[in-house]
């Protein structure tokens, strides 16, 4: 039976689970051996980044790179769960202020740089062995623990009271739906997630991205391979080519000295992730350089 390694990327559609498309791929592609970089919530579209075969040794790589959203909030009710799944009759609405397009931007301008997040309280984020929203559920009262999370950007993309758009690049961990309450209790009025969609994780784009749809569709035509991006061509790192001789010794553990480097790619400096390539491209190690690219 045919593996196919590489990087797939996957549009998920709207009420699915992360791991539903992961399963979904696994039947369409008969193969198990796939995982993803990074979940998205059943309410969420958009981008997921999917590591096939021998690309899933990769994984938490990719994991790391920053990710990009567009998120809708709506004014004037807060949600347990902080997204629309937590909406129902009996939240009450609270009147949204009057806010202005300056007033908007200088409430999510205030998000930027670095912070710590409280993790939702309904979430699969394990306290003391137990996911949080299974204690949520019962009417446990948990302490959340707070992560440390880095808002690149974020932008107002438009707005229509009470509700608001804007577009977030962010770090690994980040919950849109926490920003959304956080924003709803800034502005006083409270507010949930209404609609989220990821559109990057690094220089992956969803406009790249096939839906389950077409991946079915390409796998049977014969041409799902062309939309599978080879393993050497997708990490994100700086890289150092090594000589034919030095790439038998990477094995071993070897790190290669100044006369064993072929060619730098990128810049680094110490204890940043890069990869070692052997003299044809293939990468061999993934690692922490010891010295910055210059040297």
């Amino acid at each position: 039976m045919h593996q196919y390694d590489g990087i797939l990327l996957c549009d998920k559609p709207y009420g699915q689970t992360s791991h539903d498309v992961v399963d979904s791929l696994r039947v369409l592609l008969e193969q198990k051996k796939i995982g993803h970089t990074g979940t998205l919530d059943p309410l969420a579209t958009g981008l997921m980044v999917i590591c096939l075969g021998k690309a899933t040794k990769i994984a938490r790589f990719i994991t790391e790179i920053d990710k990009t959203y567009e998120a809708e909030i709506t004014l004037g009710q807060c949600s347990p769960t902080y997204d629309a799944e937590g909406i129902g009759p009996e939240i009450v609405s609270e009147k949204v202020p009057d806010l202005n397009k300056a007033e908007i931007e200088s409430v999510l301008s205030s998000f930027e740089g670095a912070n710590k997040q409280k993790v939702p309280l309904f979430s699969a984020v394990k306290v003391n062995g137990r996911r949080l929203y299974k204690s949520a559920r019962k009417g446990k009262i948990v302490k959340t623990p707070e992560r440390d999370i880095f808002i690149k950007s974020i932008k107002l993309i438009g707005f229509e009271l009470p509700r608001v758009n804007f577009e977030v690049t962010c770090s690994k961990g980040t919950y849109i739906r926490t920003i959304a309450n956080d924003i709803g209790e800034k502005v006083g009025c409270g507010a949930y997630l209404s609609g989220l969609k990821r559109t990057r994780v690094g220089s992956y784009i969803l406009a790249d991205a096939l839906t389950l749809e077409e991946v079915d569709l390409f796998k049977k035509d014969g041409s799902l391979t062309k939309y599978i991006k080879p393993i050497e061509s997708v990490l994100p790192f700086p890289s150092i080519t090594v000589t034919e001789e030095f790439g038998s010794l990477i094995i071993s553990g070897r790190s290669p000295r100044q006369k064993d480097i072929v060619a730098v790619e990128g810049e680094f400096q110490p204890e940043e992730t890069i990869s070692l390539r052997d003299f044809n491209g293939k990468i061999m190690a993934i690692g922490k350089s010891e010295i910055c690219s210059s040297e």
